[in-house]
């Protein structure tokens, strides 16, 4: 199972707040394996449009009565298994927080409109000395995450790799990346990214 056990729960990841903060006002938010939908929420607080999806329908009914029908939208959906059908180029930031599963990552990142954000963060080889997860499956490989983006046609606007003390000790790896913007081969960026 590609869920870790810190999936969906405690506050907002700095980093993707930080991403999620430097958005035009009604941009398009995929949450993506949602979980508990703490990043939806925060999206959804800054006025974005989000769409919070999942495996684990309970999650989502419990998100959905949080949040109000109108702030957030969910969707029950197998990321791992099925027809991949999640609409390609539709979002102008796709959110993936504590989530790893290698087969569809091109399909993630396909779903980026010209200028859209991924934003991930997830564990990385090491963090089995600090916990959960542990099983190499679930952990990238040094310099994997940013190379993936790469590999997807994506511009890397800012990578963290490492070990964190907060929220609990862990190694991860972080990366903000864009498809280029329609007619550009340049990362498009907010001027509040600059700061």
């Amino acid at each position: 199972m590609s869920h870790s056990q810190s999936h969906g729960g405690g506050a907002p990841s700095a980093w993707v707040a930080r991403w999620l903060a430097a958005l035009p006002p009604g941009a398009r938010v995929l949450d993506l394996a949602c979980g508990s939908g703490r990043h939806a929420l925060l999206a959804a607080s800054l006025g974005h449009r989000v769409l919070a999806v999942d495996r684990d329908a309970d999650a989502l009914a419990e998100l959905a009565a949080r949040a109000g029908a109108e702030s957030v939208a969910t969707q029950r959906v197998d990321l791992e298994q099925g027809a991949w059908t999640l609409p390609p180029a539709a979002f102008d930031a796709v959110i993936v927080a504590n989530y790893l599963f290698r087969p569809r990552f091109a399909l993630v990142c396909g779903l980026l409109a010209p200028g859209g954000r991924l934003v991930y963060e997830t564990f990385g080889l090491g963090n089995e000395a600090y916990g959960r997860p542990s099983n190499p499956d679930f952990l990238l490989r040094e310099g994997e995450l940013i190379d993936r983006a790469r590999a997807a046609g994506l511009t890397i606007a800012a990578y963290e790799s490492g070990y964190v003390a907060a929220p609990k000790p862990a190694i991860v790896q972080r990366v903000c990346a864009a498809r280029p913007a329609a007619g550009s081969d340049k990362l498009a960026l907010f001027a509040s990214d600059l700061s």
